[in-house]
């Protein structure tokens, strides 16, 4: 009889597709010798970024059927048609903020009585995530920022980051990179904007505080990073709270659109709550002030709280425009329009060098907790459980029921 408990590492099947993988086949190994109760296949898959051969050359077995894994664990949603009724899976689902383009999805899983774990949701006892890609959306968005501006205004071209081989060839042709004295805009304080940041550091552009950012100018190009309290304030004119925003984002209001007129590209990297004040309503972009030429949203979320965001883009085709006066899409290149960067997947681009990288957390941080949960880490983080919503994800049950 079988003792060990067995994880299947998922072929990826969302379309577009995604090749990174959740554990690389170097990181397989490290687990497997540091905990023996752990068993492990790999689906087979022609698209990931560590082909069947390199988990095999490890020694970690390639198969069609994983159906009797104790865990599934893939990195984006798993296609419906493929869920195996009573099993338990781990991916990002997307699902947490009633997303309706996943409302099917999750009620299949309710359905078919599967467990659902999502990364999303993998925290520490403060609140704090275990394991996420953040870092390199932020590294892989900024690089698509600027590219977007380089294309529009002619100065300069780049290789795309996913044909680049890894994270050391896209950062080399950053040496490409001449700018004017623009002014470069990051939102956010997380390890999104600290990857972003981190593709911009070779560049050695000028950092500035924000208030030197909306009342000064520059004779060479600058960076300004904007955190919560520089863009929304309290209502009941309190002084700002970090926490309190974080609980109670309704009671804040923005105080973003001063920076609409000082920014010529704008990369938000920041987390959105739908109760959070929007950054860009439909009105601003027809402000004769708004300076705005390219907006790479790292952030991704469609229509708010940035209008201009009024869908995602793919790694292929990264770029389109927004046209402020009718709000519709149209030629990213057009200068009477916004150049958008709206990919969803970034770190989709660098797939290698992001999945190590989860790859290592996922083995410090979560999967121990499958075997001793002792801190709730896969408690806190279980949407559904046994095909019922777990009371900590109650809040989606008109979603999951079609009646929002």
């Amino acid at each position: 009889m079988r003792n060990k408990f067995k994880i299947g590492l998922l072929k990826e099947t969302k379309i577009p597709i995604d090749r990174r993988v959740p554990l690389t086949p170097m990181h397989s190994v490290g687990l497997l010798e540091k905990y023996p109760e752990f068993d492990l296949v790999a689906q087979k898959s022609d698209i990931r970024c560590y082909k069947d051969s390199e988990y095999i050359e490890a020694g970690i077995p390639v198969a069609d059927d994983i159906s009797d894994c104790d865990l599934l664990a893939g990195v984006k949603e798993v296609a419906i048609d493929t869920l195996i009724p009573g099993k338990t899976y781990l991916f990002f689902s997307h699902t947490g903020k009633k997303q309706p383009h996943n409302r099917k999805l999750l009620q299949e899983i309710v359905r078919k009585k599967i467990t659902l774990i999502d990364y999303e949701y993998l925290t520490d006892r403060n609140n704090v995530r275990l394991v996420a890609f953040g870092r390199f959306a932020g590294i892989v968005g900024a690089y698509n920022g600027l590219l977007g501006y380089g294309i529009r205004s002619g100065r300069y071209n780049l290789k795309r980051a996913y044909k680049c081989y890894d994270l050391k060839e896209m950062m080399g042709e950053l040496q490409k990179v001449t700018l004017p004295p623009v002014k470069i805009l990051i939102t956010g304080g997380g390890r999104v904007a600290k990857g972003a940041l981190e593709t911009l550091a070779p560049l050695n552009l000028r950092m500035v505080k924000p208030e030197e950012y909306l009342n000064e100018t520059f004779d060479e190009p600058v960076i300004c990073q904007a955190e919560p309290w520089h863009y929304v304030k309290r209502r009941d004119g309190e002084e700002f709270d970090l926490q309190h925003f974080f609980y109670y984002p309704e009671e804040y209001e923005s105080t973003f659109k001063p920076y609409v007129k000082e920014t010529d590209l704008f990369i938000p990297c920041h987390y959105w709550d739908p109760r959070s004040p929007v950054f860009l309503r439909k009105e601003d972009y027809k402000n004769p002030d708004f300076r705005i030429s390219v907006i790479a949203d790292v952030s991704c979320d469609i229509c708010e709280p940035i209008a201009s965001t009024i869908r995602a883009s793919t790694i292929e085709e990264p770029f389109y425009g927004y046209n402020p006066e009718t709000g519709e899409e149209g030629d990213p290149l057009d200068e009477r329009n916004v150049t958008v960067m709206a990919v969803d997947n970034l770190p989709g681009e660098l797939p290698r060098d992001a999945s190590g990288e989860f790859s290592e957390k996922l083995i410090e941080f979560i999967l121990p907790a499958m075997l001793n949960d002792s801190e709730g880490i896969i408690e806190r983080a279980t949407i559904v459980k046994n095909g019922n919503l777990t009371p900590r994800f109650e809040y989606l049950k008109n979603y999951v029921e079609g009646r929002e």
